[in-house]
């Protein structure tokens, strides 16, 4: 049986968390964490928890004794994971983007209800709440989470996070050089396109590139 250093180690490697932003979600230090996976401090039953929980596997499985991450996925007398359109969810924390204050997004602090969870297979930096209707042709619906990941322009045609109006919000982008000029195009014809050209395109800022969303069943 691992010991809960290499368990600790192995789950926040599995989710490629530093150890810093992995003490960011749990609300300890950096150095306690370095120490845990050291094995040269161990955690109160609180932290334990919080960890477990953070990671969704089991108190037994994190301190080393038992083998099963979390048993209640292997409680059924049939294995779910056995059937080919099944898999099983790793999953990790992203932080929600929050108000934008002078043109620059404020991310979430340490609280973690400003974090959503998502499967470690989606490669992105944050996330954004979908506001109104503009995008309901790309299937993107209000109140959706949109996962973005960083960069500071798109190739045409791309969906990308924007800062129009000191609000993010998402669009189409499409950029003709030649004309010095950026087109912002909703996905839905009850809204017209934004045109910027000049010293317009200074008031634009392109926070990254939307590769992903969460849909609610309804």
């Amino acid at each position: 049986m691992a010991k809960f250093s290499n368990r600790l180690r192995e789950l926040r490697q599995s989710k490629e968390l530093s150890q810093q932003r992995f003490a960011d979600y749990i609300g300890i230090s950096k150095s306690s964490i370095n120490m845990y996976e050291r094995g040269e401090r161990e955690p109160g039953l609180e932290t334990v928890e919080s960890i477990a929980d953070f990671f969704n596997v089991d108190l037994d499985y994190l301190i080393g004794k038992s083998d099963i991450p979390n048993k209640t996925l292997y409680s059924s007398k049939q294995n779910v994971f056995s059937i080919p359109n099944i898999s099983p969810i790793t999953t990790q924390h992203l932080p929600l983007l929050g108000e934008i204050a002078c043109g620059e997004p404020i991310y979430a602090s340490e609280d973690r209800e400003s974090y959503i969870e998502v499967g470690t297979d989606i490669k992105a930096d944050f996330c954004l709440r979908a506001k109104g209707d503009s995008m309901v042709n790309a299937r993107i619906l209000d109140g959706d989470i949109v996962f973005i990941r960083k960069q500071p322009m798109v190739e045409n045609g791309e969906i990308a996070a924007v800062i129009i109006n000191n609000e993010a919000t998402l669009k189409r982008v499409y950029y003709n050089q030649a004309e010095d000029q950026l087109v912002l195009s909703p996905e839905n014809t009850s809204y017209a396109p934004l045109v910027y050209t000049g010293e317009k395109l200074n008031e634009i800022t392109i926070l990254g590139k939307a590769i992903a969303f969460q849909s609610d069943v309804k």
